[in-house]
């Protein structure tokens, strides 16, 4: 709240540049800070007695909306990219899925490695299992195993996370 919207009759009064001038009342704060040129901005309304700050609020706002920008501006996406394998798996396919795999990874990307049994295959769980083992170790130096291989329903899947080298 700033200005007219502030209703406590007693303020505790910062000014802009950091120094205490003491707890006042509404209208005179109102009145130090029209002297001022700044505007008078209620900083902490649960205090006894409330804290307002003289400031320039325009201004205060901009640096707000500059920092959030700014905030934005560094942070990265991480999407999960998923490759689906099978428990029988050809190696040409195998290979193929892994560079696909790695290109994720080198982008910075996590990637879902799944494995989907159908019919009868689902008896066969550790034959997906050494599949995914294998791509966990042959993926070693592009990533690291966020979550290990595990089933859910009817397929097995693990999480890798990129490597972070700074």
């Amino acid at each position: 709240m700033i200005n007219g919207q502030i209703r406590a009759k007693e303020l505790r009064v910062i000014g802009d540049n950091g120094e205490q001038i003491g707890v006042k009342s509404l209208q005179d704060a109102l009145t130090i800070a029209e002297s001022f040129d700044l505007d008078l901005v209620l900083v902490s309304p649960q205090a006894n007695p409330p804290v307002a700050r003289i400031m320039d609020y325009g201004k205060y706002r901009y640096e707000l909306q500059k920092k959030e920008k700014e905030q934005r501006k560094n942070t990265k996406v991480v999407s999960v990219k998923e490759v689906r394998l099978s428990p029988s798996i050809d190696d040409h396919d195998y290979q193929t899925k892994l560079r696909q795999a790695i290109k994720f990874l080198e982008k910075g990307d996590k990637v879902k490695a799944s494995i989907r049994f159908r019919g009868r295959s689902i008896t066969h769980k550790d034959l997906g299992l050494d599949v995914l083992e294998d791509f966990i170790e042959d993926t070693k130096e592009f990533s690291t195993v966020e979550s290990k291989p595990k089933m859910d329903g009817r397929s097995m899947f693990t999480v890798l996370a990129p490597n972070t080298e700074s």
